[in-house]
């Protein structure tokens, strides 16, 4: 909850959301007591409170010890991917629109030890180098009322999958086989759109675009995409980095990708269409550079109908850097980041609350926005407005 004062009406909008959650997820609980510890640990998620550990949400909950905390995450009987389809139809209930947009991305989580689930050390993003820590994979939905997250998946690398004895001591179920972060956003757009989340585009970074059968998935199931690839991903006979040296000067406009912290994000950008699919879907190459910087590039494949203008190609991807702010209000304000279970159960159980927990602040602010009463301007005694 907001930790400063509201008005009555806004007041009201964040306990009747908060409601709202609460019977949603209800139905997943057998027993009222994990069901009312569920409630709270979302509540303590939305707190104030500065560190979101098993200790400190205890204590916002009003418990003297964590043990109540610790037996909802890794002991209670209830299943995550159950709360993560209430999640998904809370999202889509509240935010959906048929230009939205799925944006797939990662982060990492930082560990200590070899116990944790899935750690090992590889690359984090978000350290920004190699890393002792656990990396998931995450779904995010972009449409004009809000962004938040849809989906989750632990990525257990080969070194764990590989050792039985130790999948089974973090909980790791028998039928999880290793599978690549690309497997895990596949599935996880699978489900969205099995599911009936409208969608117009998905977007990522190279990691994925510059995957032909990842590409070649989303061509299948008929949706538009963005994806970034690398500069030396190959274009016959040219690298994309090359084929952007050849481009004619009238070849490149700009552009807005929309606004960031400080103001309109504008670049320059170019579009070299590779061909036209047997169904009319143009497939192109789109290239940013920055202003007065021209060697500072990024590059794109895209697919999407052949009249697609730039513009939204654009946009798409503006759209994109859109769940790194997701990222950092999940971690800074729901505790995506903060806690401090082991096991496969319990991440699961973590995340997906924290998400949860991110979607309810993503609709609540979305509904006061709309609820904001317009400031009646003020007539000067002429009666002209002042």
């Amino acid at each position: 909850m907001p930790e400063c004062p509201v008005s009555p009406e806004l007041a009201t909008i964040w306990a009747a959301g908060l409601e709202e959650v609460a019977q949603r997820i209800g139905a997943r609980f057998a027993h009222s007591e994990p069901r009312r510890r569920a409630v709270a640990y979302l509540q303590g998620l939305l707190s104030p409170v500065e560190r979101k550990n098993g200790w400190q949400l205890a204590e916002q909950a009003g418990d003297a010890s964590p043990y109540g905390v610790q037996h909802l995450l890794g002991r209670a009987t209830w299943e995550a991917d159950e709360v993560r389809e209430d999640l998904r139809a809370y999202v889509v209930e509240h935010l959906s629109d048929s230009e939205g947009v799925l944006i797939v991305d990662e982060t990492g989580f930082l560990k200590k030890g070899e116990q944790s689930v899935g750690v090992q050390r590889q690359y984090s993003g978000t350290a920004g180098r190699i890393e002792n820590c656990q990396i998931g994979v995450f779904l995010a939905y972009h449409a004009p009322r809000g962004r938040t997250f849809l989906d989750r998946a632990l990525y257990v690398p080969r070194s764990w999958t590989e050792d039985v004895e130790r999948c089974q001591t973090a909980g790791v179920p028998d039928t999880v086989r290793f599978a690549t972060k690309l497997t895990l956003a596949r599935q996880m757009i699978e489900r969205a759109l099995d599911e009936g989340v409208p969608a117009r585009w998905v977007t990522s970074d190279s990691v994925y675009g510059s995957d032909s059968h990842f590409r070649r998935f989303l061509q299948g199931r008929g949706i538009s995409y963005v994806l970034g690839v690398t500069s030396d991903y190959t274009v016959r006979p040219y690298t994309v980095g090359s084929l952007a040296d050849t481009l004619a000067r009238k070849a490149w406009k700009r552009r807005s990708a929309g606004d960031g912290r400080k103001g309109p994000r504008r670049y320059e950008w170019a579009r070299h269409r590779m061909y036209l699919d047997e169904n009319g879907w143009g497939h192109w190459l789109l290239i940013r550079r920055q202003i007065g910087a021209w060697r500072e590039r990024a590059y794109y494949r895209v697919f999407a109908p052949a009249r697609t203008m730039l513009e939204e190609m654009v946009a798409v991807v503006g759209k994109r850097w859109a769940v790194e702010e997701c990222f950092e209000t999940a971690k800074g304000e729901c505790g995506l980041d903060q806690y401090e279970v082991r096991g496969w159960t319990g991440w699961h159980r973590h995340i997906t609350l924290s998400l949860l927990a991110h979607a309810y602040l993503t609709v609540v602010r979305a509904q006061a926005v709309c609820a904001a009463p317009l400031k009646k301007r003020k007539r000067s005694p002429s009666g002209k407005k002042s």
